[in-house]
């Protein structure tokens, strides 16, 4: 058996109220174009949300909650070809 090592410092935690906020945005955000292209008959399977990085250090101990991020994923060819002219249709109104 190995001698115990120092572990990390555990991460701070974000107050329960701000994350469950910012990422209920991120889920919204992520929802309503999900909708929106479905309705046009195109499907991104891979959106998701991510949630920030635990904060390990305190250099950044006076910043703001960092906001959860929609992550679009990957998509085929065709589908990012559709994505585009729904795009271009929609800009020309």
């Amino acid at each position: 058996m190995t001698p115990a090592t120092s572990k990390p410092p555990l991460p701070r935690r974000t107050p329960q109220r701000v994350a469950t906020d910012k990422i209920q945005e991120a889920v919204d955000a992520r929802d309503v174009p999900a909708a929106a292209l479905t309705s046009v008959g195109i499907q991104l399977p891979a959106m998701d949300v991510r949630t920030p990085w635990p904060v390990t250090d305190d250099s950044d101990a006076g910043q703001a909650t960092r906001y959860a991020l929609v992550h679009l994923g990957v998509c085929s060819a065709p589908v990012a070809l559709a994505l585009a002219a729904v795009i271009v249709e929609g800009a020309g109104r």
